[in-house]
């Protein structure tokens, strides 16, 4: 049951996306309070420093066993927040895969169809439901970003924002077999949190939840209950901790067991009692990426994991 454990929640290949054009979206700074500015920089420093710190990220994965599909993105487009792909696909297993619509008009054109040609060829590919037609009808689900998985117990724990709407997340959750629980949030000012992996990472035997972004305390208390019943250690996170993106983090498979993947910010951001507690089942892998945190997202963002069998 440990091997069947590891392999659906904590993937081994991931897809990650070396960005060109790299910025702070302005797109998307309305409603993702978790961007910021680099006033110190010049956009094509802001560029090089993101695109080295993809580079040392790739590096670091592999040195951990972990396979990594790198993709260049070659500047053909508007595509600012490109190092995000986790929000435009995702992967299940028995072999299918989702292509998810997208609220912001450039974040669109993320969308690669050499992508998934390259997973066809990898991996078992059954099917590919493309959901990006409903954006002509104002409709959005930004994949692994307004969704956190819990993949064995089939649950797709979601924020509601303007990025998980209702309609698009019951057509999902039909097709792919998952029970959503959706849940209000806010943050300080009172804004709801524009992706639910900011607030929380589901691992195979912990789970990192920042509770008190709930709006609604019995609403809370049932996506702990419902992290509990699947036998898994939950750490509850502080505001300050998620604003230093602990909550966006990602369990893989290295070749030495599970890791957690996350930012240098997050992992400085746990206190010692946490550490001790994830590291009971995964160790813990610190990544620097100050400059792709400027964009809202952190380490979980930039990982696309592949939970498809290989072909060889």
């Amino acid at each position: 049951m440990q091997i069947s454990r590891r392999s659906i929640q904590a993937p081994s290949s991931v897809v990650m996306i070396r960005p060109r054009l790299f910025m702070p979206n302005p797109e998307t700074a309305v409603d993702n309070k978790f961007q910021s500015k680099a006033s110190h920089l010049v956009d094509s420093a802001i560029a090089q420093a993101a695109y080295d710190e993809v580079t040392q990220a790739v590096i670091r994965l592999e040195t951990e066993g972990v396979r990594v599909h790198l993709f260049e993105d070659l500047g053909n487009n508007d595509t600012p927040d490109s190092v995000f792909p986790n929000n435009w696909f995702s992967t299940h297993s028995g072999g299918h895969i989702a292509i998810y619509p997208m609220y912001s008009p450039n974040r669109r054109w993320e969308r690669r169809n050499d992508v998934i040609e390259m997973l066809k060829k990898e991996y078992r590919v059954q099917d590919v439901i493309d959901y990006s037609g409903l954006e002509a009808d104002g409709l959005f689900l930004e994949g692994t970003g307004a969704m956190v998985f819990d993949h064995l117990s089939r649950i797709a724990f979601t924020a509601r924002s303007n990025r998980a709407d209702p309609i698009a997340l019951e057509r999902f959750s039909t097709h792919f077999n998952f029970e959503p629980i959706v849940f209000e949030t806010a943050d300080d000012s009172g804004m709801p949190i524009y992706h639910t992996n900011v607030l929380m990472c589901v691992a195979t035997e912990f789970a990192l939840v920042g509770f008190d972004m709930f709006t609604q305390p019995a609403r809370a208390a049932e996506v702990r209950r419902r992290l509990e019943e699947s036998g898994r250690d939950v750490i509850s996170l502080s505001n300050s901790q998620l604003k230093d993106f602990a909550g966006n983090a990602i369990e893989l498979s290295g070749s030495n067991g599970r890791i957690l993947a996350l930012s240098q910010r997050a992992f400085d951001s746990l206190n010692m009692d946490q550490r001790c507690r994830i590291e009971r089942t995964a160790r813990l892998v610190p990544l620097q990426v100050p400059t792709v945190e400027l964009a809202g997202g952190s380490v979980r963002c930039m990982i696309a994991g592949i939970h498809l069998s290989p072909r060889i």
